[in-house]
């Protein structure tokens, strides 16, 4: 048994590079046969296609497919089943949303309003996880069962009916001896060909049941975004009732505090804003026998400045300088103002003069 199966590769091979380099002529199939062939390479394209797609649509980001293939890996090799839930981007955002409302706390009508908003985010989220969950049970689990058996199995018949090709072609080429080799090799071939031209039809043939996975996929999606409507109409009337609690709500008044009330030491001339009024301190300067002067405030002489400035103004009487108004300066005249002479070693190198 294993002398003839390795003859029988022999000849496959033999009659392969025969065909491809030596230009035998094989055995040809039928059109009907050559076309069901094409149909059957598409749809294996697409059930691989379909079902990568689908994954995508379902959980959109690829970071976080990666870690949880990731996760699954980990739990298969460590033998801990470890299950890794896809975050879904409403729920994120609900979360988000709801964690910093309560902190804003619920006196703020614009913390009730984001509190509400994540708890409807939080329901849409639910809503997605299970249509994930419909959609893997209805049309991911069915195209993988078929991509596994179905499809598996009519390549395998294709693939043997190639092999059987080869070998009668090769036997029939060589006028092995006896016809009962040739025989033999006929009646496999018209085998293979049998399941596998009865193998591409019932898998082409199988619409019914391949739309009304179609089918229950539409649905699902029609279900939930039925669902996420009514979720976000009840959001819309109850933002708009925040929004009109808002504005109707009277506004407080606010007094910011000073330092004074804060019990804070001052130094310095305060304002009002620090919590005195400037005209409420005056400022005198005390001279000391080391000759430098300490500055402090009382409440005396507040309209003129101190005795050691006798010709200044008073502060309240002091008006700005106002550069406009001012006569340009005079130029003093009979003066030499711009006077150049450079002398180096051998005389006068140059002189400038002006008046």
């Amino acid at each position: 048994m294993a002398f003839a199966g390795l003859k029988k590769q022999i000849n496959k091979a033999n009659q392969y590079m025969t065909e491809k380099m030596g230009g035998a002529e094989g055995t040809k199939l039928d059109v009907d046969f050559v076309d069901m062939e094409r149909k059957t390479d598409v749809t294996v394209e697409l059930v691989e296609e379909l079902q990568l797609k689908t994954r995508e649509y379902l959980q959109p980001n690829p970071t976080a497919r990666a870690k949880m293939a990731a996760v699954k890996g980990i739990s298969k090799l460590s033998g801990q089943a470890k299950a890794s839930t896809y975050p879904q981007p409403e729920g994120v955002l609900g979360d988000c949303m709801v964690t910093y409302g309560k902190k804003l706390g619920e006196d703020s009508v614009f913390a009730q309003a984001l509190v509400e908003m994540g708890e409807s985010l939080r329901q849409m989220a639910d809503i997605k996880y299970s249509l994930d969950d419909n959609i893997k049970q209805n049309f991911l689990e069915p195209l993988h069962h078929l991509q596994t058996k179905d499809l598996k199995e009519v390549m395998h018949h294709r693939k043997k009916l190639q092999g059987r090709r080869l070998d009668f072609d090769c036997k029939r080429r060589r006028q092995a001896k006896g016809n009962e080799e040739i025989r033999q090799a006929e009646e496999k071939f018209a085998e293979s060909l049998h399941l596998a031209q009865m193998g591409m039809f019932n898998l082409l043939e199988n619409d019914v049941e391949q739309i009304s996975q179609l089918a229950t996929f539409s649905e699902g999606l029609l279900e939930y975004h039925q669902q996420c409507t009514e979720i976000l109409k009840t959001l819309v009337e109850t933002m708009h009732e925040k929004k009109e609690e808002a504005a109707n709500r009277p506004k407080g008044e606010f007094v910011p505090k000073t330092l004074a009330d804060l019990n804070i030491d001052h130094v310095g001339v305060m304002d009002g804003i620090n919590g005195l009024n400037s005209n409420s301190n005056n400022y005198s300067p005390t001279l000391h026998s080391g000759g430098s002067n300490s500055y402090s405030f009382n409440n005396q002489n507040q309209s003129t400045y101190p005795s050691v400035y006798p010709s200044a103004p008073s502060l309240q009487s002091h008006k700005p300088y106002d550069p406009w108004s001012a006569a340009p300066p005079s130029r003093p005249k009979g003066i030499w103002t711009n006077k150049i002479s450079l002398v180096v070693e051998g005389g006068c190198v140059a002189t400038g003069a002006g008046a």
